[in-house]
């Protein structure tokens, strides 16, 4: 096995390992000397990747925005094109596709809350540049916006452990919120609502 190799294999069983502790014994548990004796690695190992907990939190959310990002753009590519409002349907595609992964999004999530609120910056940038790219492409932005949100809360629920619904109704919900045309009469009836800007800025 190559350095590289080596390398990358390291890393996935600190970040696994740290997972396992924020989930078995909290995030005020999660110390280097823990997560060395979790994945059997030495601490010296540990170091070299991760030089302190901070590094490993910001590597799990890292993870998780890349990952997330991804699937957001495949989405756009494969799919974007039968949404009238694309960007609007990536990001509820992508908020579906965060509760088949519970454990891994939500304590990662935790644990950078827990340690340091300010490490949840990436995520918020990332989710400006979703609100700005929905409104933008919408005839009526608040319409939009409310469906984006109502999936953010699903999701964060779902992630938490605190949806009363069942997977059934949750599912249903997300349907509804996918399907365009139980929105556009709504969208066409604000007086206040216009064409998108893209297509604004296409006519001029």
């Amino acid at each position: 096995m190559d350095n590289a190799s080596r390398s990358e294999r390291t890393r996935k069983a600190a970040l696994q390992a740290a997972l396992t502790i924020i989930a078995r014994d909290g995030p005020g548990r999660l110390t280097l000397d823990a997560i060395a004796r979790e994945s059997g690695m030495s601490k010296g190992g540990l170091t070299h990747q991760f030089p302190t907990k901070e590094a490993v939190l910001k590597a799990l959310l890292q993870h998780q925005i890349e990952y997330f990002g991804d699937f957001t753009a495949r989405y756009l590519a494969e799919a974007g094109a039968a949404s009238a409002q694309p960007r609007l349907a990536a990001q509820l595609a992508t908020l579906r596709e965060a509760i088949t992964q519970p454990h891994s999004v939500a304590l990662a999530i935790l644990g950078a809350l827990t340690q340091d609120p300010g490490l949840l910056s990436q995520t918020r940038e990332a989710s400006g540049k979703a609100v700005d790219a929905i409104k933008t492409e919408a005839a009526d932005p608040q319409l939009a916006l409310v469906r984006w949100a109502a999936a953010q809360g699903l999701t964060l629920m779902s992630l938490f452990g605190l949806n009363p619904l069942t997977d059934q109704e949750r599912e249903q919900l997300f349907d509804r919120l996918r399907d365009d045309r139980q929105w556009s009469a709504l969208a066409e009836s604000n007086p206040r609502a216009t064409a998108p800007a893209r297509k604004r800025k296409a006519k001029s």
